[in-house]
């Protein structure tokens, strides 16, 4: 019997397919190979007018990284030997430029360059594409609806909220037993200013600080560490292996229950708005948060934000206004600790201001002058953002005359801009000092970034601003602060600055405070 025959061809044998298989796969690894060692030679063309660490032949410069506490120290390092910036590898394959000078990145932040691909991929399944990963037109267009939703007369309401988030915190840590001292601070503030965000994007009470096992709590706790987690482990990093990982898993999960919530928020919240079609009606009923300005806000067209916009867009302010502002208050807590002196001069402006108030008022956040340039210098030595990276849409060509293609990666490394000694004096001394009218006003306008700079700065940052005066001056009326010997934090730099073992200070209630 003759073999069968399929559109006038002979079945291949075995042996044949695996041939082809085995041809198949080595012309793959050759293209593959080719595509890398001229990717690689792209980035030393790129990179060539600039000096830099020596690399290894294997890892490039990524072996020097242990997230040992040490690694923003490492940067720092490298930016006093090379000045303005220096190249770093990932591997012989993957480079980006890290900036360590204002002059550098105010030529980055000047231009409407997007996100680098790499370091915001891992968090965009759960954040979607909402401001903080948009570019271009749509992301214009989004900046420009979402801007009412930061004016004064919204944030205005915003402060008794806060302050109540705070004060729930603050009984917390009243009925604290000499035992449970000293205190974690990351843990329970990550919570307040989640609990707070909800409060006040959502209008939702969520009472997470005294039932962290909520499952929409829980979900959002759980994506905020994985997000960071799979940043940190390299494996990780192939869609692959994290998707058939228990890691995986539970993202997947979270993620789910995550984007439930919000949907569901959205969909009461649009029914509520077909019973109230006046935006007044809705004003006087409760003050309008930064769901209603998404819900309510329209384009040129008159048209209004999609149900995905709208979760990206509710999704990310969840984000950026939870863990980030919960590193900021953390570190600043951690700072006055460090700095009893200047913990006092907080608490003695604080109580001169409140009055033996437990609640903060809008009126007060513009008193607190002292506590204020606090602030501003811990998040100088303890940027709650460490860095923010670029995608070069357009060539570009620097003050001293060094130049870099189009499609190179950047990294502006903020904590290595704040600690440079040609810009700040004793770079490593904690001074508020440097924040007083007279000093601020001759300095270099990118000299301090906590928010960023440019048209791509941070649209929250006054809701940020807000409430850490809030959280800081209640605090601080209730307790005294201070260090743990022996359990100094180590930072550990990831989408925020964390501590890789965690911030302890000793809390002790003021005798008489209230």
């Amino acid at each position: 019997m003759s073999a069968p025959v399929f559109y006038g061809l002979l079945p291949l044998s075995a042996s044949d397919l695996w041939s082809w298989a085995a041809w198949f796969c080595l012309l793959y690894v050759l293209i593959k190979a080719s595509r890398l060692y001229l990717k690689r030679r792209q980035l030393i063309k790129a990179f060539g007018p600039f000096e830099g660490p020596k690399r290894h032949w294997l890892f490039g410069n990524a072996h020097e990284f242990h997230g040992d506490g040490k690694d923003m120290d490492v940067i720092a390092g490298y930016a006093e030997q090379y000045p303005y910036a220096f190249p770093l590898w990932l591997g012989n394959f993957f480079a980006s430029l890290t900036i360590c000078h204002p002059d550098y990145a105010k030529a980055i932040l000047s231009r409407q360059d997007p996100k680098d691909n790499f370091g915001y991929y891992f968090i965009t399944p759960w954040i979607g594409k909402g401001l903080l990963v948009l570019s271009g037109q749509k992301w214009f267009q989004h900046r420009r609806l979402l801007t009412p939703g930061f004016h004064y007369d919204v944030l205005k309401p915003y402060v008794k909220l806060m302050s109540d988030c705070v004060t729930v915190m603050l009984d917390k840590w009243e009925r604290l037993t000499p035992k449970e001292n000293p205190v974690e601070l990351f843990h329970h503030v990550s919570l307040m200013t989640l609990d707070s965000i909800m409060k006040c994007a959502f209008s939702y009470q969520s009472n997470c600080q005294m039932d962290s096992e909520n499952a929409y709590i829980k979900a959002v706790y759980d994506l905020s560490f994985l997000v960071d987690f799979r940043f940190i482990f390299l494996p990780y990093h192939n869609d692959l292996i994290f998707h058939l990982s228990p890691h995986g898993f539970r993202f997947r999960r979270a993620l789910k229950i995550a984007h439930g919530h919000t949907d569901k928020v959205i969909k009461e919240r649009k029914q509520s708005l077909k019973e109230d079609t006046e935006l007044e009606k809705i004003q006087k009923k409760r003050h309008l948060d930064f769901l209603d300005i998404l819900l309510c806000a329209k384009d040129e067209n008159g048209q209004r934000l999609s149900d995905e916009d709208l979760r990206a867009e509710v999704d990310t302010f969840m984000f950026e206004g939870h863990d980030t502002t919960a590193s900021g208050i953390s570190w600043i807590l951690y700072s006055l600790a460090k700095y009893p002196e200047h913990q006092e001069k907080c608490r003695e402006e604080i109580r001169e201001v409140l009055q033996g108030r437990k609640i903060v008022e809008w009126e007060d956040l513009g008193k607190l002058t002292y506590t204020t340039m606090c602030i501003k210098e811990s998040m100088r030595l303890f940027p709650p953002v460490p860095g923010v990276a670029r995608e070069l849409k357009e060539p570009i060509t620097f003050c001293d005359g060094r130049s870099l293609p189009k499609g190179t990666d950047v990294f502006i490394s903020i904590y290595a801009i704040n600690r440079c000694s040609s810009v700040w004096e004793n770079p490593e001394v904690f001074d508020p000092l440097r924040f007083s009218p007279e000093n601020t006003s001759h300095r270099h306008s990118h000299a301090f970034l906590p928010f960023s700079a440019g048209g791509r700065n941070c649209i929250g940052q006054n809701f940020a601003m807000n409430e850490m005066k809030v959280a800081i001056a209640l605090i601080l009326q209730k307790f005294e602060l201070h260090t743990v010997p022996g359990k100094e934090p180590l930072t550990l730099p990831q989408l925020i600055l964390r501590s890789v073992n965690g911030i302890y200070l000793n809390i002790k209630k003021i005798e008489g405070g209230l």
